[in-house]
């Protein structure tokens, strides 16, 4: 094809995009500030960096994150091939070694014939041709402003990562392998608390110092329900975390032979099994106070912190009002998003979108139709959510059941259900390809 298509952003939704487009046989102009310039939680020079390892949710089928997956990989992902080539024993979940799953798509895409790499910050938009923005849920300031004096204004709320331990610090006498309900491998290390042991770090917890958000200058930060600071979380509700992230529900502590009051889960954050996530733990508290509360919990007395948790904004649009179903924008339809500036969340949504919003470029540069993809499947009915102009006070939405249409039929068991529905969108899928 003779027109370049540019991509801005070269994160999962941005790598996604040229991957398609030059499968497709277009040439790409693929920008991305970094190692110019870094967002607030992102530090490699790679394409595609994540900020967690179990980033790609629930592998089974019967599950919203699993029905995406198995849609994304018959859309020819490359984050999905990324994550199967990189992937660490998470039980049910799949998880990728970070390092490396960045490496894979890094080295995919610069070695590509049809992709060419911009480096550098890009602070507008295009004056013409085909362009896709995903420029993430950190789209620099200067672009946002542009972006929001173009078509309107945009939105955000606040996200925060987890802390990382090395695995060499953990406490072996103290903590145990296994999985809740012993399913799948023995993937995670928990850390059992007794009643007292939790009363302890429920009081230091709340009452820790919490960060300034010195660079967003906002009296009132939206906090994402899934990414919620832990130290929020806990105001709730003296037991909201034994309900939460810390619910012993499914495990037996073999030192007492009996189910623990609470506990703490980490997963492995490499292959190797070098380093630690604390499970739900992300966290807006100071440096030391992280390592004070959080090595009160058992087994991490002495645990040597890798990464400690921060927490940064979060930008989307407001696409209810602004997109099309094939995510261009409506006033200016050569215009296409994708990734979390739409409004999606989570890692895969936004690969997810990438993939068709390269393919509807693609189908724009030569006159096509658009693909919209049917409410049956889970992508499609991701769109649709995202750019129904019936939602109200928009916030991010990540892929769920919910969004789905119901069976004609009733079944009562949920798995039973949540099996059919996903069975139902991938014969959609395939139906439209």
């Amino acid at each position: 094809m003779s027109e370049k298509i540019t991509v801005i952003g070269a994160g999962l939704a941005g790598c996604e995009a040229a991957h398609k487009l030059s499968s497709l046989g277009f040439s790409v102009r693929l920008c991305e500030m970094k190692p110019e310039k870094y967002s607030p939680a992102h530090k490699s020079e790679n394409f595609a960096e994540l900020v967690c390892s179990n980033s790609l949710k629930a592998m089974r089928l019967g599950s919203a994150a699993g029905l995406l997956k198995e849609e994304m990989r018959m859309l020819g992902s490359i984050t999905m091939e990324a994550a199967e080539k990189t992937s660490v024993a998470a039980g049910g979940a799949l998880a990728v070694d970070r390092g490396l799953f960045s490496e894979y798509i890094t080295e995919k895409i610069k070695s590509d014939p049809n992709i060419e790499i911009v480096y550098g910050e890009v602070t507008d938009v295009p004056e013409d041709g085909i362009v896709i923005f995903a420029t993430g849920p950190l789209t620099s300031d200067i672009l946002a402003e542009n972006l929001r004096k173009r078509f309107g204004g945009t939105l955000s709320f606040y996200d925060a990562v987890a802390p990382i331990v090395s695995a060499d610090s953990l406490d072996w006498d103290k903590v145990f392998l296994g999985a809740r309900y012993d399913r799948g491998e023995a993937d995670y290390v928990n850390c059992p608390m007794e009643r007292d042991e939790y009363d302890a770090f429920y009081e230091a917890l709340i009452s820790a110092e919490r960060a300034p958000l010195h660079e967003f200058e906002t009296a009132d930060p939206k906090v994402y329900e899934g990414c919620m600071p832990v130290e929020i979380m806990a105001s709730r509700g003296h037991d909201t975390l034994r309900f939460g992230p810390l619910r012993p529900v499914g495990l037996t502590d073999p030192h007492t032979g009996r189910r623990p009051w609470a506990n703490v889960q980490l997963r492995k954050e490499n292959a190797e099994g070098t380093m630690y996530n604390l499970v739900g733990f992300q966290t807006n508290l100071k440096f030391g106070e992280q390592k004070r509360v959080f090595s009160m919990i058992p087994g991490l007395e002495n645990a040597e912190f890798l990464r400690y948790g921060v927490m940064h904004r979060d930008t989307f649009m407001d696409s209810p009002r602004l997109l099309e179903k094939n995510l261009s924008l409506k006033s200016e339809p050569r215009l296409f998003f994708a990734g979390q500036f739409t409004g999606v969340e989570g890692y895969t949504e936004s690969a997810a979108t990438g993939i068709l919003a390269g393919i509807n470029a693609a189908r724009f540069a030569e006159g096509k139709e658009p693909l919209i993809l049917p409410e049956l499947t889970m992508l499609g009915a991701l769109v649709n959510y995202i750019t129904d102009e019936s939602v109200e006070n928009f916030q991010p939405m990540g892929a769920n059941m919910g969004l789905l249409p119901p069976l004609p039929h009733k079944i009562r068991h949920k798995d039973e259900r949540y099996l059919a529905v996903a069975e139902r969108a991938v014969a959609a899928m395939e139906a439209i390809l």
